[in-house]
């Protein structure tokens, strides 16, 4: 199977390589990015090789998405999204994403979950679309939520990162309801 590289306006979401080790290293070294993300910053390039390694295993397997974003202006990569815990048979997943600091607050991470969103619903046919948070993620909240999610609930101790365990919040959106966004103009 193919890896499908997706557009928005202004990104190219496209399947993370080799070449983008060092960058990939470069953001999630960075304690801003990993403090709402569940996992530690990494310390060591080889974690990031493992990971994009991981990327393809969970893609030729079909558990897992992960693309990198590249701004098309300067082909620069600036962070990535994906589906985690995929199960097409029960036409399901998790979205999640991250972004380097220089780039937040720019709409660039609500670009490329729409574009994920209108992918997984309208090729991939699933039918429901989680995401998990930190509860003190506020921005990521925040854009769920205009996106139509609806948050569930709280998943008491889900997340374990820094030697602590973490409540998370879970959202939601099903595929009826990214129809209607998108009817609406919104999605």
């Amino acid at each position: 199977m193919k890896f499908p590289v997706l557009e928005t306006p202004r990104l190219r979401l496209v399947q993370i390589g080799p070449e983008h080790i060092d960058a990939l290293f470069g953001i999630l070294s960075k304690d801003e990015v990993t403090e709402y993300y569940g996992m530690d910053s990494l310390q060591d390039r080889h974690i990031a090789e493992k990971m994009v390694s991981a990327f393809q295993v969970g893609f030729e397997a079909q558990r897992s998405y992960r693309w990198g974003l590249e701004l098309k202006e300067t082909g620069e990569f600036i962070g990535t999204i994906g589906l985690n815990n995929l199960n097409p048979g029960a036409k399901k997943s998790e979205i999640g994403y991250e972004l380097h600091p220089d780039f937040w607050r720019r709409g660039l991470a609500k670009e490329a979950v729409l574009e994920v969103l209108r992918y997984s619903f309208e090729e991939l046919g699933l039918y429901r679309m989680g995401a998990v948070t930190y509860p003190a993620n506020d921005a990521s909240n925040t854009m769920l939520k205009k996106l139509g999610f609806k948050q569930e609930g709280v998943l008491r101790g889900y997340l374990f990162q820094r030697g602590t365990s973490h409540d998370a919040l879970i959202f939601s959106l099903l595929e009826p309801e990214w129809k209607a966004l998108r009817v609406n103009g919104n999605g």
